[in-house]
């Protein structure tokens, strides 16, 4: 099937490959010029584990391709996907590129197309999508809502291998042919769900906030578990293994970030205000997670008896998580930014995200090699993103090297009493 896929950031790009590598000729559009000779070239600009590979492969077999022009890709694909960014402003989500984008549509339309949302829209935005379009052709077309569940670092698997497929429809035949499209990826039996389109744009937004849900509780549970003496990890580790609630998304830490959960707490946040059906849960899900990270800075600060002005902090980690280059809602940012307002020289390290970190803190920030060259000559260390480097370095080298052997563990990644027999002062979050 010819397809395009309209916006090659994260979703795009994904989508892109993984539907070229099923066969299908996918040309994907974007009107960043030069990250489309880049494209061209296989250059991927975001780090996701197996992408590069799958964007050169289908390259090479003439299956994927890379547009500025977005109206002679629509001329040539029967299946539109829209998956353009919808960057968060004030709480609310900005629409304007996916407006235009739909209106661009509209106007290079010749003959009946598929429009497939896979941007992420607040309830009924979708519907508006269409309208746009109908204004600007007589042209039949059907407007499908397929929410994308991709995690980032596993976005591959998880659209090669999806554990469900929604597809919100106004007619059962704009179904069959999405449905068509994925069928490669589903035949292990993952359902197909198909439902109305406002359904299926609130499937994405309640699954992403319920997710972010159990983060905040877990941190709340952590909190407490520090000030009465129980140990989270424990706590966690029973929690789970209740059938009824099951082990993910119970790792207390320094909250949550990245390009979807705090976009969309907000987003449906907002949608319940324009509602008049305010979403308490999920607005103290939004102040548990702020202050989780102001809560990890405030030990830090304690730690030094109130004042860091002169310290030198070592920080592994930047990105939101492992397995990618992202820095948006990091973390890390909230972290890094507390400290250098107390006067503290961070230096910091990340296997993939120093890049993105420079764009974010230029020179106020010291930028290591390594590892082990980011901790020399450190009065702490934060492990903020726990990247598997980290799980299990030479801590005797890391004691030699560092200035004060003290770890503040924002991932419970290292076992507290093992960190103090070798000596080192540990932070954890929510144990003993």
């Amino acid at each position: 099937m010819n397809i395009a896929v309209i916006g090659t950031g994260y979703v795009g790009l994904v989508a892109g490959s993984c539907f070229a590598e099923s066969g299908n000729d996918v040309i994907c559009v974007d009107s960043d010029q030069d990250k489309i000779k880049a494209l061209s070239k296989g250059q991927t600009p975001i780090y996701e584990p197996g992408l590069p590979e799958l964007v050169q492969r289908n390259l090479a077999q003439g299956r994927l391709g890379f547009t500025t022009d977005l109206a002679a890709a629509v001329k040539k694909s029967f299946v539109l996907f829209i998956a353009v960014g919808t960057p968060q402003v004030g709480g609310e989500i900005d629409l304007t590129a996916v407006r235009k984008v739909a209106s661009e549509i509209g106007r290079s339309m010749k003959e009946f197309k598929v429009i497939v949302m896979k941007s992420t829209v607040p309830v009924g935005m979708t519907e508006q999508i269409r309208d746009v379009i109908r204004a600007e052709t007589d042209q039949p077309f059907d407007v499908v809502s397929n929410p994308e569940f991709m995690k980032e670092g596993t976005a591959i698997e998880d659209f090669m291998k999806p554990d469900r497929v929604i597809l919100g429809v106004e007619d059962e035949r704009a179904a069959e042919l999405v449905r068509e499209l994925y069928a490669p990826f589903v035949r292990t039996g993952s359902p197909v769900l198909i439902t109305d389109v406002r359904t299926a744009e609130m499937t994405k937004y309640a699954s992403n906030a319920y997710l972010a849900t159990r983060v905040s509780f877990m941190n709340e549970i952590a909190n407490l578990c520090e000030s009465s003496g129980a140990d989270v990890d424990v706590v966690r580790r029973g929690m789970g293994l209740d059938r009824r609630i099951g082990p993910s998304f119970l790792f207390p830490g320094v909250g949550f970030g990245g390009s979807c959960f705090p976009k969309d707490v907000e987003a449906l946040i907002a949608t319940g205000r324009r509602q008049e059906e305010p979403l308490r849960i999920l607005e103290a899900v939004a102040r548990v997670n702020a202050y989780q990270r102001v809560r990890f800075l405030e030990r830090i600060v304690t730690h030094f008896d109130g004042d860091v002005a002169g310290k030198r902090v070592a920080v592994w980690g930047l990105a939101f998580k492992p397995r990618t280059n992202d820095m948006r809602e990091a973390p890390a940012i909230d972290i890094i930014e507390g400290l250098l307002e107390g006067g503290t020289t961070v230096v910091a390290y990340d296997p993939e995200a120093m890049e993105e970190a420079r764009k974010i803190f230029g020179s106020r920030v010291e930028f290591a090699g390594s590892d082990y060259e980011c901790v020399a000559g450190a009065d702490a260390l934060l492990l903020i993103t726990e990247w598997q480097a980290f799980r299990n370095p030479n801590f005797d080298r890391m004691k030699n090297e560092m200035r004060q052997a003290t770890v503040f563990d924002g991932r419970n990644v290292y076992d507290p009493k093992n960190m103090q027999e070798m000596g080192f002062t540990y932070y954890g979050i929510g144990r003993k």
